[in-house]
């Protein structure tokens, strides 16, 4: 993967954009349902701005900022204490918030302000295990691209798809074994030839050139299809061998539970 300043860079990027989308809207548009069922426009960029500051919080801890890094322990204390619940009702209280889109300019400012801090070598704690600081910002670029896609979606937008989706489609490779294990399946012990076309005409490859099973295809259709945000039918890929063939109706590069995908309408399936 690239270096951090590279990432960090997409990752302000993508949030750039994103906040393009959104800077002009009226209150009607914000209230407008997105896929993703029960969340609207707002909902989206509250989640954003709620995990982009938890984000921060941690990142800043992991720099030595004490207080910091008490207030991410307490986060990840009440998440395991309504592992189901939080992130919808952090996103539901910050919705809420007349200056939504205020918050989430200055905490995503906040958060890769800190991660360029971050000392080589460091971890940061996570609600999974813990990440350097390249993991943790190609999993907020992941993640701000992903609820970019929703909010688009909402509005009838159709995004210019850039190569910083390098990231994105990192994370759905690496993650392979984890939508297994979410999932209660045994992950296949081979490993997978991945070869994906990015926006730019470059082939982006993972894995030996030799395995069996082979997954190949549109880098930006790979990631809609890791990020579950659309159907498997509707996208340009491909896979050769039962095992691959069967991952890519489990893949997920998010955390949490299985995702429940869309349907071919473009709708989080019931």
């Amino acid at each position: 993967m690239a270096d951090l300043d590279t990432l960090v860079g997409d990752l302000r990027a993508e949030g750039d954009d994103l906040d393009a989308l959104v800077a002009e809207l009226t209150p009607e548009q914000w209230a407008a349902p997105t896929p993703a069922e029960g969340w609207t426009i707002a909902h989206q960029i509250a989640h954003l701005s709620w995990t982009d500051h938890v984000a921060e919080r941690t990142t800043s801890g992991a720099s030595g900022d004490s207080a910091a890094k008490e207030e991410f322990a307490l986060t990840l204390k009440k998440a395991w204490e309504n592992p189901t619940g939080f992130v919808d009702e952090a996103a539901e209280e910050e919705a809420r918030n007349p200056e939504l889109l205020s918050a989430w300019r200055t905490r995503r400012r906040a958060m890769t302000g800190a991660l360029v801090q971050v000392p080589p070598g460091t971890k940061i704690d996570w609600f999974g295990p813990p990440m350097s600081a390249a993991s943790m910002a190609t999993a907020r670029l992941m993640e701000t691209w992903a609820h970019g896609q929703d909010v688009a979606d909402a509005l009838g937008v159709t995004r210019v798809a850039t190569d910083r989706i390098r990231g994105v489609a990192h994370i759905g490779v690496r993650t392979r074994d984890f939508a297994y294990a979410v999932n209660q399946q045994a992950p296949p012990v081979e490993q997978f030839r991945i070869e994906l076309t990015a926006p730019s005409g470059e082939v982006w490859t993972w894995g030996p050139e030799d395995a069996a099973q082979r997954v190949s295809g549109s880098a930006l259709d790979f990631c809609l299809l890791v990020t579950q945000r659309a159907h498997r039918d509707n996208l340009d890929i491909r896979a050769e061998g039962p095992d691959a063939a069967h991952w890519l109706t489990i893949a997920q590069a998010f955390a949490g539970p299985p995702g429940v995908g869309r349907t071919q309408s473009g709708r989080e399936q019931a």
